[in-house]
């Protein structure tokens, strides 16, 4: 480390407890520090020996304190989302004056030069009150990861995110490391090489020292220490091959051709001796990997946002090779060990990252500046939203992605396109397609539907081996190897929706009116014998050689913009429980075994629902590509695009003839049976029963269909994605629907004790010769009537006002709630009797919003008119803040409704006589989209763009912007395509 000043500088170094991955790169930073004669002050949970044994010197002081908690992690591979922000909670939140008192206190006795945070939050806030300035070096920050878990526990945690995000905007600048997620929270950043721990041993040396030949192939088995039990057995390696162990306990027996290292191995000089490396994904790994070439086996971590970056950067250097879990744990390594070996990783950055690092810190600690502008004062940085949470930033920055992150989205960009998208050529209804013949259906004209036939013609020409030298992504390579392209493949596509009115009523019983959108999820499916399938090596693997069994293989393209593995299969048998389809409870647990292959069950559990619902046999193996063009997250029904479009497949594929309505309730057993999210069936019916440019209006009791409502031609709704991810599945959504129920039974529960009290009434006056009137008679049958209420929908206002409001409770404890009631009628949800549930907001929504609704039907056939106009959107507004009131808001669409509002009520918008008139949350709110209602007009689609540009500003969040509609998946039905011969 080269340009050292003279006086020598102190440095407080706090670094995470979370594993020992950033123990072991701030050792590295460290180091260079201390060889530059500065004194290091390390603070952290992490062991002492992690510093003491790479670091011997009088300059490096250890204070063993935690800070933070990092993730719970239940094993290797599993993060207890809940137990992680619990942890953290007790750990950093309730102590946090103390602890705050206490390193302000301390880094002012050390007489601190510069406090470096790696990266621990409160480190940064502490530096900031001790008037020393701080800088964070890392790949990623935990407001980041945290962010994910809040989805989980409920939006109250979400300060805990703002917090977070608030400590690290405290600092100086950010030292980002390769492999780096959005962090959104630093005003500025400097770039540095890979940090990467140097080697002390050839790998000639290390293989001699272990006493390996060279005719050996040597396997790093390498999860971080923890095995949780895991039983290794000599045939899940191939001959030849030796496997090297870290972190085995020295009572656990391992086989014959496993070998256990010493705790106090050196990791990088074995993986640098090793042919390749099994293990999870980490920096520590990920950068050692890379440093030196060796191929990295990786399986999947559960709940933790920094995987898919690094794992990206790992695939993107040809260095990475993804192994299923369950091939994991039940042996099945041969395909992965000769995949990995031919690999030629090409790595050819830089790995001096720590010296660069270092270089940074002491000219810091100096007074030379490396951020872009100087601090003024105590900074409170405004919003920004980052994969679908509200975190800190300065305005003016887009939150950074690396550009290699973006690869997957550049080579499937046939994903892209959507119908009457402008940009494409027009094209006419013909079944004439370059490389397919249409043998049953019409494409419709349907830019989306055009373009994914393209893409299959893409697949079919990667399968061809001239083509293989081809740089490309798993998912594509993986889906080219999935059809016989000279065999029928079927096509079906549905769309999503966007909820113009009705949302979570629906499983209250509400009207609903919904919108099929243009965006929409493309699934191709073919069928084969199962001698006759192609299947991946991994799956041939667990084929016995005397007779091939029948297997679903499932491609899912896109998968590398999320956390979710691009590919999964199953034998069929997998659903066949002694000659019976399985339960949908043992199908949900085995879909939710693997995180990162669960949402294969809103594919697969089509197949489940239709052997269990419909009786149907499936005797031939099934292979199925999922091209979703619906965005994740965003309120418009992706879930149900999907299960839509694959029952479609299916069936089409079986010959089997679904009416759209049947279907559609069908799949709603996917998601809530299957998938285990309670939502209604709206998502469904509007995805299967739409039309384009027409409302859906449906009962969904549970769900009939009351027909198509037209759109005016002078009225128009958009979609606005506000960036904060929504999900049915997440805690405050399925909260919201235990107190509807609970309510429904109070009513029900209160109708039932007052029709009991007139009837002693009744029976007293009968002893006393009077007799009850017509009147009395009525009330009797009124009560009668809400004493069996079906649904929550069938309740008018006036009668909830009149005997029901007051004897709603704001509040109530699942205990409480079981004591008195015993059960919530809801098959669904499940009450937590620790739980306190929202009972009277939750319950007033739909029956209120059932008003509203066919309210706003009647309006829309209502002659053309400014008031009515006005008259729709204040209905929306009217929906929109009942969400809140049930906890069912977010600062994201909040801010777009005021900013529709506000352009609504300038004064140009009075001038030009109004464009908006309202908006409002959707679906299962908490996030996702807003749709907005106003004239059909060039004008009004500039003032949402103008709204686009506004929220950018704002929050750095691009919104995505939903306009335009597609038909339904009945409308669309179903193509049967074959590949065109050479001599057509």
């Amino acid at each position: 480390m080269g340009g050292s000043p003279k006086n020598s500088l102190v440095f407080a170094y706090y670094v995470t407890g979370h594993g020992f991955g950033h123990a072991t790169r701030a050792v590295e930073v460290v180091r260079n520090l201390i060889q530059s004669r500065h004194h290091v002050h390390v603070v952290s949970g992490a062991p002492e020996y992690v510093f003491t044994t790479a670091i011997q010197s009088p300059r490096l002081f250890i204070r063993k304190v935690l800070l933070d908690s990092g993730a719970v992690q239940a094993d290797a591979l599993t993060v207890d989302r809940l137990a992680s922000l619990e942890k953290y909670i007790e750990t950093a939140v309730v102590p946090r004056a103390s602890i705050l008192a206490t390193e302000v206190e301390w880094l002012k006795s050390i007489k601190a030069d510069l406090v470096v945070s790696d990266v621990v939050p409160v480190a940064c806030r502490a530096a900031a009150d001790a008037g020393i300035h701080s800088v964070c070096v890392t790949n990623f920050s935990w407001d980041f990861i945290y962010a994910e878990y809040v989805m989980a526990a409920g939006y109250t945690n979400r300060p805990i995110i703002w917090q977070i995000a608030e400590d690290y905007s405290r600092c100086e600048f950010l030292i980002r490391l390769p492999g780096y997620c959005p962090m959104p929270a630093f005003r500025d950043v400097v770039d540095v090489p890979l940090v990467v721990r140097r080697l002390h041993k050839s790998r000639a040396e290390v293989r001699k020292e272990l006493g390996i030949g060279d005719d050996k192939k040597v396997l790093l088995y390498n999860f971080g220490g923890q095995l949780s039990g895991w039983n290794l057995k000599e045939d899940y390696l191939p001959s030849g091959w030796i496997c090297l162990v870290c972190g085995a306990s020295e009572d656990q027996e391992l086989p014959g051709n496993f070998f256990k290292l010493p705790k106090d191995v050196y990791t990088p000089d074995v993986v640098a001796a090793s042919d390749c490396m099994l293990g999870k994904i980490g920096y520590g790994t990920v950068s050692e990997a890379l440093a030196y070439g060796v191929p990295f086996i990786f399986v999947r971590r559960d709940y933790f946002n920094e995987e898919p970056f690094l794992r990206h950067m790992l695939e993107h250097f040809q260095c990475g090779v993804e192994m299923i879990r369950r091939d994991l744990l039940t042996g099945h390594w041969a395909p992965y060990l000769e995949r990995a070996i031919t690999l030629k990783p090409c790595y050819n950055g830089g790995i001096n990252g720590a010296e660069v690092a270092a270089n940074i810190l002491q000219d810091t600690a100096s007074g030379k500046s490396h951020a872009s502008c100087k601090p003024s004062g105590s900074r409170r940085l405004r919003d920004a939203i980052v994969l679908g949470y509200q975190l800190q930033r300065v305005p003016g920055k887009d939150v950074a992605i690396p550009e290699w992150y973006a690869v997957a989205q550049n080579e499937l960009s046939f994903r892209s396109a959507s119908p009457n998208d402008k940009s494409s050529p027009a094209i006419s209804c013909t079944k004439e397609i370059e490389d397919f013949e249409i043998l049953h259906g019409d494409h419709h004209g349907l830019s989306d539907t055009i373009s994914f036939l393209k893409g299959l013609a893409e697949l079919r020409a990667l399968a061809d081996p001239v083509n293989h030298n081809t740089h490309q992504s798993r998912e594509s390579l993986a889906a080219a190897a999935l059809f016989n392209w000279e065999d029928e493949i079927f096509v079906a596509r549905a769309p999503g929706r966007l909820d113009v009115m009705g949302g979570i009523a629906d499983y209250s019983g509400s009207l609903v009116l919904q919108m099929p959108i243009r965006e929409a999820c493309h699934v191709a499916i073919q069928r084969n014998h199962p001698s006759k399938q192609k299947l991946w090596k991994h799956a041939q693997a667990r084929q016995q050689k005397e007779a091939r069994t029948p297997v679903i293989q499932i491609v899912s393209l896109g998968s590398e913009l999320g956390n979710r593995g691009p590919t999964f299969d199953m034998d069929l048998s997998g659903l066949i429980d002694s000659g019976k389809p399985i339960s949908y409870e043992k199908a949900r647990k085995y879909f939710s075994q693997d995180p990162s292959q669960k949402w294969a069950a809103y594919v697969a559990g089509t197949i489940l629902v239709l052997m269990t619902e419909l009786g149907v046999r499936f005797e031939d193996s099934i292979s199925i590509l999922v091209s979703s063009g619906v965005p994740e997250g965003k309120g418009v029904s992706s879930s149900a695009a999907v299960e839509v479009a694959s029952m479609s497949a299916v069936a089409a594929a079986h010959g089997l003839t679904i009416a759209p309505r049947d279907l559609a309730l069908l799949c709603q057993k996917v998601e809530n049976h299957v998938v285990g999210a309670p939502c209604g069936v709206m998502d469904q019916m509007a995805s299967a029963c739409g039309e384009a440019n027409k409302l859906l209006a449906m009962v969904c009791q549970p769900a009939e269909v009351l027909g198509l409502v037209e759109i005016p031609p002078h009225i128009r709704f958009w979609g606005i994605d506000s960036g904060i991810r929504h999900s049915v599945g997440g805690a405050d959504y399925g909260s919201v629907r235990v107190g509807a129920f609970m309510g429904r039974k109070i009513v029900k529960s209160t109708a039932s004790a007052q029709i009991s009290c007139l009837l002693q009434n009744n029976s007293s006056q009968q002893v006393n010769g009077n007799t009850s009137d017509e009147r009395e008679k009525d009330g009797n049958n009124l009560l009668e009537t809400e004493a069996c209420l079906d649904y929550l929908c069938n309740l008018s206002p006036h009668r909830y006002e009149a005997s029901y409001v007051d004897k709603l409770p704001e509040y109530l404890q699942g205990q409480e709630f079981l004591n008195k009631y015993v059960n919530h009628e809801d098959s669904v949800t499940v009450i937590d009797k620790k739980h306190t549930y929202a009972v009277r907001a939750p319950t007033r929504h739909p029956i209120y919003e059932n008003f509203r609704v066919k309210a706003f039907k009647g309006l829309l056939s209502a002659a053309p008119s400014d008031d009515q106009l006005s008259s729709l959107g204040e209905i929306m507004y009217q929906c929109h803040y009942s969400y809140s009131h049930c906890g069912l808001g977010s600062d994201g669409t909040d801010r777009l409704v005021e900013l529709v509002q506000r352009l609504q009520h300038s004064k140009s918008a009075k001038s030009e006589m109004g464009t908006l008139f309202g908006a409002k949350i959707t679906g299962g709110g908490s996030g996702g989209t807003v749709c907005v209602i106003g004239r059909n007009l060039l004008r009004s689609s500039e003032q949402i763009f103008e709204i686009q540009q506004r929220y950018k500003a704002a929050t750095g969040f691009l919104p995505f912007i939903f306009e335009g509609s597609s038909p339904g998946a009945g409308k669309f039905g179903y193509l049967k395509i074959r590949l065109r011969s050479r001599s057509q």
